[in-house]
């Protein structure tokens, strides 16, 4: 009794190790369930293997229909009689190669269809709005900076961005101008701003700076190509704004800044 107690349990445990492995290959619960019940059935009808496998007969039914169009079971003889067959287990590795080859082409099929997606994604003048949240969010709107293919229009608060992000700027400043990406900065004349803008030349900026008294301001206003890129520096919170037009309109409303910045920078300076 206790040796047959110990082969029930070994077989159980076998029976559920191979239905996990089935599930990690694509099998759904249900499928794994009812194909190694088969299996151990070598046949039966619908309700002897839904029993088996401890699923409802109609949930059965279409489970065994499944395995019989992917080659791994057949039908024997007619209702009410009808019994479903176990095919051999080798016809399993016949039928993940095939799946394997109908994976591949639907990758190719995929890939020959983004161009035309990418061109009605892009198509119309509606703005694309990403917005991005938490210090890994800041960081990657600074990245999209990179990107840029002009000179970059900033209003930028030395202070804060480097409060928010104290290990990111000291590699940012290089990166950019080793990739040739100049800079226009209205900066407020904090100590901070007054010492970074020491170091314009090298790094590829052109300073403006204002009052901090007057004009004070946290978040920072990034303009370039078709984006205007915000970063707020206390709420920890990034947005991209990809429009031709909207970027048009704020590199207009940055010349008019630019004019006054320039002539306060002077005034400060003198």
């Amino acid at each position: 009794m206790r040796k047959s107690r110990t082969v029930d349990y070994n077989q159980q445990r076998m029976s559920d190790q191979l239905k996990e492995s089935l599930k990690n290959v694509g099998f759904s619960k249900a499928e794994a369930a009812m194909y190694v019940a088969l299996l151990e059935l070598g046949r039966g009808t619908v309700s002897q293997v839904a029993a088996r496998a401890k699923v409802n007969r109609t949930s059965g039914y279409h489970v065994l229909s499944a395995l019989v169009a992917k080659g791994l079971a057949t039908i024997s003889g007619r209702e009410p009689k009808q019994e479903y067959v176990a095919e051999p287990p080798a016809k399993l590795q016949k039928f993940v190669d095939h799946e394997l080859e109908r994976q591949k082409g639907v990758v190719g099929r995929t890939a020959a269809l983004i161009p035309g997606l990418d061109a009605l994604h892009n198509r119309g003048d509606r703005p694309r709005v990403r917005f991005f949240e938490g210090i890994d969010g800041l960081r990657a709107v600074y990245e999209d900076t990179l990107t840029s293919h002009e000179p970059i229009r900033a209003l930028a608060n030395v202070d804060d961005m480097h409060k928010a992000l104290p290990e990111y700027f000291s590699t940012y400043y290089g990166r950019r101008s080793r990739k040739g990406i100049t800079i226009r900065a209205i900066i407020p004349a904090t100590e901070t701003g007054v010492e970074r803008a020491k170091h314009d030349a090298e790094e590829k900026r052109e300073s403006a700076l204002v009052p901090a008294d007057a004009f004070s301001f946290s978040p920072e206003i990034n303009i370039y190509d078709d984006k205007v890129m915000i970063a707020s520096w206390r709420e920890k919170l990034g947005i991209i704004i990809e429009s031709a037009e909207i970027a048009d309109a704020m590199k207009k409303v940055y010349e008019l800044a630019w004019a006054e910045a320039k002539r306060l920078d002077k005034t400060l300076k003198t």
